[in-house]
């Protein structure tokens, strides 16, 4: 009798325990359910809330976003860091700042900005056979080229084949081919997963708002929170951090072209990578007109000290001229 009490009681237990392990596994479905469905949604209603800008430009079958402004005999090339949800956006008050000198040509990369996404390998090469592509179709074919973080990688191979074309380079707190933690591998896996679960969007939701101490207006920066969801980890963006260690190991055979001027703009407590101010003095060492100018900002160098930024680099081109 008290073995059949005590059998009795194990299959209640059981019951009770497989019936808990039940509901928890079908409120985990229920949730990433619901999560999954609720990115949709949100995804096509804010796909209608975007306001487009600038110009498309057509390079190999697929929209370009290009942003135009001022009407300088100059021109200005601005190209955008890693991951720059909405470059044309972002560079706003540097825009600002140098469209009463100059013309401002802002090109949003494939799966950057407005800009369509690619199938296209994103090597080094690609990026900029690209970018000369649209300044080609826009009949641009001498101009200052102004980059921000990565664009230090790409912009070194762009001078280098198009030597003829760019008049200087001024570089926004620019990576540098021999800098440190470029060669880890990085969680692509895992970012493809969470945009396309939404969970991409849960985690933006729930953390700090990035652009709420911003020196932006509210509709640019409602613009931008929307951009971000749009190309969060999307498919070109993932393929060129694919791309990382090989494009940073093979622009460590480049240097910036010995008479070209060089300026380039950094962060003087970088306490992310090792070395920062000297990889940059390393690199002005081998241009007749190279300088650095460092501040007192974070990375983003342009959203505070776009102001300083152009005064001192207009003093800088007429030194060089």
């Amino acid at each position: 009798m008290k073995q059949e009490n005590t059998e009795k009681r194990t299959k209640k237990v059981l019951s009770i325990i497989l019936k808990l392990v039940g509901a928890i596994v079908l409120v985990i479905v229920l949730f990433f359910a619901i999560v999954f469905i609720v990115n949709l949604i949100s995804s096509k209603s804010e796909e209608a809330k975007i306001q487009t800008y600038g110009q498309f430009v057509q390079v190999d079958g697929e929209n370009m976003n290009v942003f135009v402004e001022g009407e300088g005999e100059e021109t200005i090339v601005l190209l955008p860091g890693y991951g720059t949800a909405a470059p044309a956006l972002d560079f706003k008050p540097l825009i600002e700042e140098l469209a009463p000198f100059y013309k401002v040509v802002v090109v949003e990369p494939f799966g950057y900005g407005l800009s369509d996404h690619t199938e296209k390998e994103r090597t080094t090469e690609n990026i900029v056979y690209e970018i000369h592509e649209v300044l080609q179709t826009l009949d641009i074919d001498e101009y200052i080229l102004m980059g921000h973080s990565i664009a230090g990688i790409y912009g070194l191979d762009y001078v280098n084949n198009f030597e003829d074309e760019v008049q200087a380079f001024i570089g926004i707190d620019t990576s540098v081919p021999t800098q440190g933690g470029m060669d880890e591998d990085l969680p692509i896996t895992t970012f493809n997963l969470l945009r396309k679960s939404g969970l991409g969007r849960l985690v933006i939701n729930l953390g700090d708002d990035p652009y709420e101490t911003l020196p932006f207006d509210e509709d640019t920066k409602d613009q931008m929170r929307l951009i971000t969801h749009k190309n969060l980890f999307n498919p070109s963006n993932l393929n060129e951090m694919k791309h990382f260690s090989s494009n940073f190991n093979e622009a460590q055979s480049l240097t910036f072209p010995d008479n070209l001027p060089l300026l380039l703009f950094i962060q003087e407590n970088n306490v992310d990578v090792e070395g920062w101010v000297s990889l940059h003095e390393e690199q002005v060492s081998h241009s007749l007109h190279g300088k650095i100018m460092m501040f007192d900002a974070d990375h983003y160098l342009h959203h505070t000290k776009s102001k300083k930024m152009v005064e001192n680099m207009r003093v800088f081109l007429s030194e060089t001229e």
